[in-house]
């Protein structure tokens, strides 16, 4: 690739050029709208392939940059780059987004009249928006532009939700808004401070990497507790979004109430800029103030971990039986962040991908299901295996990776995050493990509830996907079973990001505790004279 192209920028403006076309569109064409969009969203796959391509793993932390003034007097610029967590997470979204216009191609057909309308054109233009806005943010290195499409975001996203969702959509889209703008208050207040410290005896900057710089040598000159209460601003945003328990409670409500495509939207792109976020921002702005909350987050990840598997096991609602293993795996992801541990880091980066595709698959087949039953309880299924084999099959193949099933892609993701929390965190790492019994237990019922038994009133006449459906699907599975069995691919471009960052936290991986003969290599027993012997 031709490097001074600037090919971040097109990756973000696609889209959303892509949605202002579609909505400038006029009526007589907008049953073009989808097939646009569809196409758009397919060129910034492309696009992302190529960048994955062309990005050199053992290379520069940050490829592709692009650096021009935006706002001088603010010490602030228009600044993109691309490192590895990055990279994964482009593609990520890349991915998912076509196949969620092409799962939610029908949404809307049973709404009034005046939704239906819109659908064509207006449902199709904000899913692209949402797609650029997420793509900056990944791939934002000034401070400033990222919050300011951190923020943005919420919008499309807000009327994704309230516009085209369930019967209680205008609570879930307001919930989902006011949380989030709180938090992304709170943070905006944390970006002046921090701006004010880099002012502090010098110029101030929203550069990242400056700052990065700065922090990492000490010369940001603050009172540790002026960093930490910037810290916390910083985390309480990205806590709101990811979401983080307590700061979880608008999530179920806003998956329920979306259309499925959307709310795997909203957790499986959306959410990852905070989790994301925490690894950027947190970590490397404030190394000091992230190893004082370590522990406290650590914690508050695992209340997360088994609050939500506990919570999935009575849900009577499938969609927010799924919402809940989502809080639970958001937790696995924080842990393992906050562990501050190469294999901890790299595993949950890794789970943000897998996280992704598992809840796509199983939210988006869930959503099939119920398109033909039109309701969302357990109860009122039973048999579906019988008359829908397909459907069923690849349901309990979602399923068995939503509980980390060892040949499915979250099992690797998850074994590392726990591996990689054990030597800081050990009672951490014990009792988030315990959430795989929970897990099983929520998953496995679900299926036996619904998909097998006798076949029960109104479910005869279910029938299997058809071939757009499979089309959605059967790319999820497969990259489940790829990443599943072959995680490398990945792993080589996550691990230097993670060590980077390590470094620049100047953070290093425990040693071990057990040790080796320097002569073998092998584990070296314990002597009754307190030495050690082969």
């Amino acid at each position: 690739m031709v490097n001074n192209f600037p090919w971040l920028t097109v990756l973000w403006l696609l889209p959303m050029v892509g949605a202002g076309v579609v909505l400038a569109m006029p009526a007589p064409r907008r049953h073009l709208a989808k097939s646009i969009a569809l196409g758009v969203s397919v060129a910034v796959l492309v696009l992302a392939c190529g960048l994955a391509v062309g990005f050199d793993a053992g290379g520069e932390q940050y490829q592709f940059v692009e650096s021009h003034s935006w706002i001088p007097a603010f010490g602030t610029g228009y600044t993109l780059g691309l490192d590895g967590i990055a990279l994964v997470l482009v593609l990520l979204t890349a991915v998912l987004v076509p196949l969620l216009l092409l799962a939610g191609w029908n949404d809307g057909h049973d709404a009034p009249d005046y939704t239906q309308r819109r659908v064509a054109h207006t449902y199709v233009a904000l899913i692209l928006m949402v797609e650029a806005m997420v793509l900056v943010s990944f791939t934002a290195l000034d401070i400033l532009l990222f919050y300011v499409f951190f923020e943005a975001m919420l919008i499309p996203m807000y009327f994704l939700i309230g516009g085209f969702g369930g019967a209680r959509r205008s609570y879930a889209a307001v919930k989902f808004l006011l949380y989030n703008l709180f938090g992304g208050l709170i943070m905006l207040a944390a970006v002046i401070g921090l701006y004010v410290v880099t002012a502090d005896g010098g110029t101030g900057t929203f550069d990242f990497r400056e700052v990065v710089a700065a922090a990492s040598a000490g010369e940001l000159g603050a009172d540790p507790a002026v960093l930490n209460a910037l810290f916390l601003g910083f985390m309480f945003a990205f806590a709101v979004k990811a979401p983080l328990w307590p700061f979880h409670s608008w999530l179920p409500d806003a998956a329920v109430e979306a259309t499925p495509a959307s709310a795997v939207l909203m957790m499986a792109v959306v959410d990852k800029v905070g989790t994301f976020a925490m690894l950027r921002y947190c970590l490397q702005l404030f190394p000091e103030a992230s190893a004082t909350f370590a522990p406290l987050i650590a914690t508050l990840a695992v209340i997360g971990i088994l609050y939500g598997a506990v919570l999935a096991i009575g849900q009577t609602d499938m969609m927010r039986l799924i919402a809940y293993t989502s809080i639970s795996h958001f937790g696995f992801i924080i842990l393992g962040i906050f562990a501050m541990t190469s294999q901890g880091q790299a595993g949950s980066t890794l789970y943000m991908v897998n996280h992704g595709i598992s809840t796509a698959a199983l939210f988006l087949i869930a959503g099939f299901l119920i398109s033909r039953r039109g309701t969302r309880l357990i109860d009122a299924y039973g048999g579906v295996q019988k008359v829908a084999p397909v459907l069923a099959g690849t349901f309990l193949v979602a399923g068995l990776a939503t509980l980390s099933l060892p040949g499915l892609a979250p099992f690797v993701s998850e074994f590392l995050v726990l591996v990689g929390t054990y030597p800081r965190y050990q009672v951490a790492a014990v009792f988030a493990a315990g959430a795989l019994v929970l897990s099983a237990v929520y998953v496995l019922w679900l299926y036996q509830r619904m998909m097998t038994g006798p076949i029960t009133e109104d479910n005869e006449k279910v029938r299997d996907l058809v071939p757009r459906e499979l089309a959605v699907v059967a790319p999820l599975i497969a990259l489940l079973i790829i990443l599943g069995v072959y995680p490398k691919p990945a792993l080589d471009v996550i691990t230097p990001a993670v060590g980077q960052i390590l470094t620049t936290i100047d953070r290093q991986d425990p040693a071990p505790t057990v040790p080796t003969d320097p002569r073998s290599g092998s584990v070296a027993e314990q002597a009754p004279d307190g030495g050690t012997h082969p």
